[in-house]
């Protein structure tokens, strides 16, 4: 009801609590309305109409706002004593908004704008304000129609701030954006940093400069900030009807940086912009970033996929291009007409034609649920890469040839060779060397299933191994389809849960190989490549075996399970040597390498690790060298050899990406050499190492490894004092309730740190709603009770931060109850300390009674918890329940009730020992503050202070020393002395 002054102040106090958005539009203009019925309250039309412009700024709106401005300037010019200080203020900083609506609608004609700006600079000038404000805005118009902008910019920038001035984040941003709209990336971003660094904010920013920097940082190589900059600029502009702009870069950057499915994403996340026309430059922004987005998804092939448009229709890439193209053409066009330029429409041409800024996606540690494949890795070219012989015999022979060594550039050609066999017109070459077609088939085969192996599917490469064999059979090569047969009859050996080896088959086909082998020279088998050879390749396959039972017996593995390895190793490692074959022989050193570490014999699993690196290299076969260096950085990692780790395992991954090693174990690898950064200190490289490690367990379709990876990810975040960032990540974990990648339980622990994340960046309604989900969720738990207490007690904090005086009272209930069933004295009397120091900062006076009752309660906790027996520290929350009851009286101006509690506080501290001194000596600050500035007794407060300086240096406190001795000093100072 707003039938009374008093209710309509009540109203607009209420309605200036909410968040900007189209509730809270809407009741400004009802109170608006409503303030009309009280014409000798003028004051309260004007606060009404401040509201309602304010509402209309902040929500999209802004082509409204002149009208309201109009109305608020007659009630100035008539009536300026109905003004407050504040709304007195307003009137000239609202020009500046009304000249921003106007320049960002092209229905209004250039010269309106312009006599707009005469009108601000006369106002200005008769009020005595500077006229910087007054020359921004003509910088802003000759930037937004590119005429004379250079000139322009000087007159603006060169002028002292004023009053008026824009807050100097604004006016960062500003100045950023003309040096990168002129190619200066480097001298923008360097004008930045007080606003990316956080240095500088404002209710804007630094959430609009995040997305206008996104692209300058791409160019300048600064992609660990370009990453940071999306993630923490996306979150403050989400869901915002007044960030339609910041998002339409936020869709650009993601199509130029390789992240199209998380684009997809925001768009749908963002979907109701489509429905806002209040402000069409902005609009124009967002249009034209969707048309990069569906553009670059188009190139790719994805022009069928649906797409979040306007409601009301279904629309696929293809058709949501189409749409936003038009309107945006259209729109750039109407500007340009108003403008008499092309700027507007060269800009949006600009932007288009921007094609990706790196050559492989850019891993943002985020989760995308898009539906948009994965793009391959672009592979790292090398200069001696093997060249493809033109001669098909010449191909198929070099092939094999460098399959004898594992070459990875075997592999492109096989793919020439499967591409000539496929044609329809291709005939074998009857070739003494080449052998019969069905060898050849056979090969290929072989191949097939060697990739399937490398991702994972082992019973696809299983069919294709019998295959193989079947065709080696044909061909007249009966060891070489042995090989395949005994590899196809252990694939499933540490793939498939319990699964264990066939000895007797695998027996068998030892004693066949060792028969074919023998009669090789006989039969001719030579043509098949080397048949002692093929006879160690099943030797391998059994050795293979027998590792898999082991590491499935460990740690304590049968006598005749350690004793099969060990013989089937030897007989490997020296049937490798007696050929001559430097491959075979540091696989065997590898697998004894990884027995004797999973067996805790670190410093013999290292020396046969670097034996075996140095063996490969030496050889000139460091294309085998990745995954011996990542075991090695394991056993590194294991060891607490963190550098060394991090060392070895940066080597692994460069090693891997040199020599294109697509079945290498880039996920598991990154992600240890993000533990072994973190362990250094080195958060930045711990950082990327994670975010890298989760973007490869996405690609590998491993949700709980990359869950894991993204977990860390958030926590080295938190500690290196990113805390945006962490809760980006966090928050990319609950995007879908049923996505995989970890228990129930593992979930609870993400909404927990993203609970505390959002809290620690003052985000508290955001933060009470998972506690309060999380809650909900603990309080079904068989076990784990006390972890219910603990959310109830920082669910009540949230909500009381919030202002959601009812529920935190009701939370509070909850965590008492949660408390007698599983105690946690020490956090609910921290819960009932905090909640009674929030009740005085918010309700002053009034609210002294009900903060002073929460003080109790934690005494009472304190008591009763020590009579159960149950755990709490009781002298320090004593000596905190003091020392809340000191701030208490001190914030209502009750000083002797004060002093008196805070040396209560002192002197319970006296309790905790050398523990206490540090809260003993923060009570003492405490009882000095109200002392010596409440009380005005200076002398006893710096005498206080003077005892308890010394004390400190005592126990060994330095910093405190020097808090004390420092406010010592500005005691007597303010005291004359």
């Amino acid at each position: 009801m707003t039938d009374t002054p008093e209710a309509l102040t009540e109203a607009l106090r209420a309605n200036d609590a909410r968040p900007y958005g189209r509730s809270r539009t809407v009741t400004a203009e009802e109170l608006a309305e409503a303030a009309e019925q009280f014409p000798d309250h003028r004051e309260l039309q004007v606060l009404a109409l401040m509201d309602l412009m304010e509402a209309y700024e902040y929500d999209g709106e802004a082509r409204k706002a002149p009208v309201v401005f109009a109305r608020i300037l007659k009630l100035w010019d008539t009536h300026p004593d109905d003004f407050n200080e504040w709304a007195r203020l307003q009137v000239f900083w609202r020009f500046k908004w009304v000249a921003s609506a106007l320049l960002s609608t092209p229905d209004v004609p250039l010269d309106a704008i312009r006599r707009w700006h005469d009108e601000m600079r006369s106002r200005y000038t008769a009020a005595g304000h500077g006229l910087q404000p007054y020359y921004a805005q003509r910088y802003h118009l000759a930037a937004h129609t590119g005429d004379a902008a250079d000139d322009a910019f000087d007159l603006w920038a060169t002028r002292p701030r004023s009053q008026m001035s824009d807050c100097t984040a604004c006016e960062i941003r500003a100045r950023a954006r003309h040096h990168a709209a002129r190619g200066d990336d480097a001298r923008a971003l360097r004008e930045w940093q007080p606003v990316l660094g956080g240095e500088s904010t404002c209710s804007e920013e630094p959430w609009t400069s995040h997305a206008w920097a996104l692209l300058p940082l791409l160019r300048e190589g600064r992609l660990d900030e370009a990453r940071s900059s999306h993630l923490v600029g996306y979150r403050g502009a989400r869901g915002k009807s007044s960030t339609a702009s910041q998002i339409g870069l936020h869709l650009e950057f993601c199509a130029l940086s390789g992240n199209e499915p998380r684009g997809l994403e925001i768009l749908a996340e963002n979907r109701g912009l489509f429905d806002g026309h209040g402000d069409p430059l902005a609009r124009l922004g967002f249009l034209v970033g969707v048309e990069v987005l569906t553009a670059r998804l188009a190139a790719l092939g994805h022009g069928d996929l649906p797409a979040a448009g306007p409601a009301g229709r279904n629309w696929t890439v293809d058709t949501l291009h189409a749409h936003v193209a038009a309107e945006a053409e259209q729109s750039a066009a109407r500007f340009d007409a108003r403008n008499g330029t092309t700027a507007v429409g060269d800009h949006r041409r600009a932007r288009l034609a921007r094609t990706p800024l790196l050559d492989r996606p850019l891993a943002l540690g985020v989760r995308a649920a898009g539906q948009v494949p994965a793009p391959a890795v672009a592979p790292v070219v090398r200069s001696t890469a093997e060249p493809v012989p033109e001669d098909f015999v010449a191909l198929v022979l070099r092939a094999r040839e460098l399959d004898r060594t594992d070459h990875p550039d075997a592999d492109a050609l096989w793919a020439r060779i499967t591409t000539v066999v496929a044609t329809d017109d291709h005939v074998h070459p009857d070739h003494p060397e080449l052998g019969p077609a069905e060898r050849l088939q056979g090969n290929l085969a072989d191949h097939r299933a060697q990739h399937a192996f490398e991702a994972d599917d082992w019973q696809t490469a299983r069919t294709e191994l019998l295959t193989a064999a079947e065709l080696y059979e044909s061909a007249g090569l009966p060891i070489r389809a042995l090989v395949m047969r005994t590899r196809a009859a252990v694939a499933h050996l540490g793939e498939e849960d319990g699964a264990a080896p066939d000895w007797p088959a695998l027996d068998e086909a030892l004693r066949r190989a060792d028969e074919l082998a023998a009669a090789a020279p006989r039969t001719g088998e030579g043509q098949g490549g080397d048949a002692a050879e093929d006879r160690l390749a099943v030797v391998h396959s059994l050795t293979f075996a027998a590792y898999q039972e082991l590491v499935a017996a460990l740690p304590e593995p049968p006598t005749e399970v350690a004793a099969r390895f060990g013989r089937l190793l030897d007989a490997y490692r020296t049937g490798a040597t007696e050929l001559g074959l430097p491959l075979r022989i540091a696989a065997a050193r590898q697998y004894a390498a990884d027995i004797a570490a999973r067996q805790g014999r670190m410093a013999e699993a290292r020396e046969g690790l670097e034996t075996s690196i140095e063996q490969l290299e030496r050889g000139g076969l460091s294309w085998r060298t990745p995954r011996p260096l990542g075991l090695l950085g394991q056993i590194e990692l294991m060891t607490g050899e963190h550098a060394r780790a991090a060392e070895v395992l940066q080597r692994a991954v460069a090693e891997a990406v040199r020599w294109h090693d697509t079945s290498f174990p880039y996920g598991p690898t990154y992600a240890m050499l993000g533990h072994a950064c973190e362990h250094t200190g080195d958060a930045a490289g711990a950082v990327r190492a994670l975010t890298e490690a989760a973007d490869r367990f996405d690609r590998a379709g491993k949700a709980e490894d990359a869950a894991g990876a993204r977990m860390q990810l958030a926590s080295v975040l938190r500690d290196s004092g990113r805390p945006g960032d962490a809760v980006a990540v966090l928050e990319s974990l609950l995007l879908e309730t049923g996505a995989d990648g970890f228990d129930g339980r593992a979930r609870a622990q993400v909404r927990l740190d993203l609970a505390r994340g959002l809290l620690g960046l003052e985000e508290y309604r955001e933060a009470a709603e998972h506690y309060l989900l999380l809650a909900d969720e603990a309080a079904g738990w068989e076990d784990g009770q006390d972890i219910h207490t603990m959310v109830a007690c920082e669910a009540t904090v949230a909500l009381a931060e919030a202002g959601r005086w009812e529920a935190a009272d009701t939370a509070r209930t909850r965590a008492l109850a949660a408390h007698a069933v599983a105690p946690r004295a020490d956090q609910v009397c921290g819960m009932l300390q905090q909640l009674a120091r929030l009740t005085v900062q918010a309700r002053g006076e009034e609210g002294l009674d009900e903060a002073l009752a929460r003080l109790d309660e934690a005494d009472e906790v304190v008591a009763l918890t020590e009579a159960d027996g149950h755990p709490v520290t009781s002298w320090y929350q004593r000596g905190q329940g003091h020392y809340e009851r000191a701030r208490c009286y001190a914030f209502t101006d009750r000083a002797e009730e004060g002093l008196a509690a805070a040396e209560a506080a002192v002197a319970a501290h006296e309790a905790g020992g050398a523990d206490g001194e540090e809260p003993r000596a923060e009570a003492l600050r405490m009882a000095a503050l109200i002392e010596g500035r409440s009380l005005g007794r200076t002398d006893a407060a710096r005498a206080r202070l003077a005892e308890g300086v010394r004390r400190c240096e005592r126990a060994g406190l330095p910093e405190a020393a020097g808090v004390l001795a420092a406010l010592g000093d500005r005691l007597a100072a303010e005291a004359g002395r």
